[in-house]
């Protein structure tokens, strides 16, 4: 595995790169600096050290970006789209690399991480056709010869924090829109994986060194601190942010108070509905993959299903059934199913959840715990389970980044949806049936509270056609497809006047 690793390393260009960070083609940081271990949780072992930037790292990153600015933004929407095109073709390029590294650095299968890599294609294709379509609106004026209409314009730098368990598609979301938007991107990832990042950095790094391009257009800051660095500078407009709800807390204040904007991508509780006249069968497959995916270890990961009292035993039956069909191991080898949390900490969070539900009466019918033996030595595997619970517990409330599936009873559909709804978070549900009134129902505005309502799939996996998203506790961010380009732009009216004379607004009369 380890030989198989460095090869990648290799073909992605970053085997012999320590940086503390990268201002597009430059990449610097102190040979004494402070580094961190970047350990696979497949294997348990060290992939590399990677250096940590230091405040003077930081300053020259956004000296660089300041700099890129104002000759990025001053470039036709078109030219910036086509770079961004250049990426996507990149990527394709290196889309086994890039996928097997996601998947032996984060811990997801490898069609997942192939998957996520698919995401950075899909969304450089969106990109590459909105640079021709950052639309304004034209309105009719109450003055007469007088031209009123809007536009948009770069906020400028973009700060991108981004979480280990999709490292690198939340980044291109936000990178693709916001360069074709005329902005630069400042990048702080995940420290528990780096080298996902730094890959990325270099795939578009040569990009723009083949176009020659200015540095500083898309910059790379490995190391916590620099988050903090981010958050509070007025230098940079928006902070794009992913994770969880209590740091989004500490974000969304900092950089409320200097009147920044931020996109917030936080916790989520979802849930989905599983009625008496669902597609069984494919309500199944839809709430393991939910639950299991990426060991749980998704924002939109299904945590509670709110099945029907008439088929509850009957659908538990099945679940449990397929719960002992699942493979768990190392990712790489597709013949598996689940793969590792992302370190022992995760491990440790996902057993005192066990723990504390069945202090406060789950009733588990599919056991956890964690997995021991040659093929699970790193110490991450744990065993996907399942509880029959009360969604009021403690534990039901909260976010668990693990693959703990909930169950609970229902009566009617207003008591699903209730119980649906009844959670902090609001990010991703769905209903499985097949009668169209439910379906209906889910979708109105007395139904689902969540930003992503889904009818007959799961709640995990987002086309980047749609805007993605929730409410709540998740922040209200909104990245990816739609019109969530305009996030990362400023809007501007203008009023032209191409009569002789000055008439006021409101019929005002001001003679001289």
């Amino acid at each position: 595995m380890q030989t198989n690793i460095n090869s990648v390393l290799k073909n992605l260009g970053i085997l012999d790169l320590n940086p503390a960070y990268s201002t597009g083609n430059t990449w610097g940081g102190k040979a004494n600096s402070v580094t961190i271990d970047s350990y696979s949780p497949v294997d348990g072992k060290k992939i590399a050290a990677v250096r940590v930037a230091d405040k003077e790292d930081y300053e020259t990153v956004l000296t660089q970006a300041e700099t890129a600015l104002i000759f990025w933004r001053n470039q036709p929407a078109p030219k910036r789209g086509d770079i961004v095109r250049q990426l996507g073709d990149a990527l394709r390029i290196h889309k086994e690399d890039l996928g097997t590294l996601v998947s032996y650095e984060m811990g997801k299968s490898l069609q997942e991480g192939l998957g996520e890599v698919q995401e950075m294609i899909d969304i450089c294709d969106f990109a590459v056709g909105l640079s021709r379509q950052l639309y304004g609106l034209t309105m009719h004026s109450e003055r007469p010869n007088h031209r009123m209409y809007e536009q948009w314009h770069p906020l400028g730098i973009v700060g991108i924090i981004s979480a280990f368990n999709f490292p690198v598609a939340v980044w291109s979301w936000n990178a693709a829109l916001a360069l074709v938007c005329g902005n630069v991107c400042v990048w702080k990832p995940s420290s528990k994986t780096p080298l996902c990042a730094v890959a990325c950095q270099h795939i578009l790094a040569r990009v723009l060194k083949q176009n020659e391009m200015p540095e500083g257009i898309s910059s790379l800051l490995i190391g916590n601190a620099t988050g903090d660095l981010i958050n509070n500078d007025k230098r940079i407009p928006l902070v794009s942010f992913t994770g969880s709800t209590r740091i989004g807390r500490k974000v969304s204040a900092a950089v409320a108070t200097r009147f920044g904007k931020s996109i917030l991508e936080l916790g989520g509780n979802n849930a989905i509905i599983i009625s008496k006249d669902a597609d069984l069968d494919m309500s199944i497959i839809g709430a393991v993959f939910g639950a299991v995916g990426t060991a749980g270890q998704r924002c939109t990961s299904t945590r509670r299903l709110i099945i029907h009292e008439d088929i509850y035993e009957s659908f538990k039956n099945k679940l449990v059934k397929a719960y002992g069909q699942l493979r768990i191991g190392d990712p790489l080898d597709q013949h598996n199913h689940v793969g590792p949390l992302i370190d022992k900490d995760a491990v440790d969070m996902y057993n005192q959840a066990i723990g504390k539900g069945k202090t406060e009466g789950a009733r588990f019918v599919v056991e956890g715990g964690t997995l021991t033996g040659d093929a699970y030595n790193s110490g991450c595997y744990v065993k996907p389970c399942v509880a029959e619970v009360e969604n009021h517990y403690e534990i039901v409330q909260e976010e668990t980044f693990a693959p703990i599936l909930y169950l609970i009873k229902y009566k009617t559909l207003d008591q699903a949806i209730a119980l649906q709804n009844s959670v902090p978070q609001g990010l991703s549900s769905a209903i499985m049936t097949l009668n169209l009134r439910e379906a209906e129902q889910f979708l109105s505005c007395a139904g689902s509270d969540c930003g992503i309502a889904n009818v007959n799939i799961g709640t995990s996996g987002a086309e980047i056609g749609g805007a993605f998203g929730g409410e709540k506790e998740t922040g209200g961010g909104r990245e990816s497809g739609s019109d969530a380009w305009k996030g990362y732009m400023r809007r501007q009216t203008n009023t032209i006047n191409y009569a002789a004379t000055l008439p006021l607004a409101q019929g005002i009369k001001f003679d001289l």
